[in-house]
């Protein structure tokens, strides 16, 4: 399947998705924040990313333009994670480059479809 970076703050959250998407099949790496983020992505070269919004260190946002500045990370495919789920801030998130975004609370159902309707947009 996909490498994926999960890049979330909630401890159990992170994990959960961890456990998650690798029962799917995806090769799962995580971070907890922004720089960490951005670190990984570097060394591991992710397919897609599953960035949160709201991070400590670095925000998400800030992390995806980092990502969407480099020419070798650009193309990186982004979901965006987020319990900000009023109109303006999904349409900010997709405004912004991402190839979608999910509101928090999901189902993991629901994100594994997203995540493959995602990576099907990269053959």
């Amino acid at each position: 399947m996909a490498k994926i970076l999960v890049v979330e703050d909630e401890p159990s959250l992170r994990k959960l998705l961890q456990y998650q998407l690798s029962k799917i099949g995806h090769e799962i790496r995580v971070a907890g924040d922004g720089e960490q983020a951005l670190a990984l992505v570097k060394s591991e070269r992710p397919d897609l990313v599953l960035l949160d919004v709201m991070l400590p260190v670095m925000g998400g946002f800030q992390v995806l333009r980092k990502l969407q500045e480099d020419k070798n990370t650009k193309s990186i495919l982004v979901i965006m994670l987020s319990a900000k789920g009023q109109q303006h801030d999904i349409a900010a998130g997709l405004n912004q480059g991402v190839f979608d975004y999910i509101t928090k609370p999901f189902n993991i159902p629901n994100l594994s479809a997203r995540i493959d309707k995602a990576l099907a947009s990269i053959g």
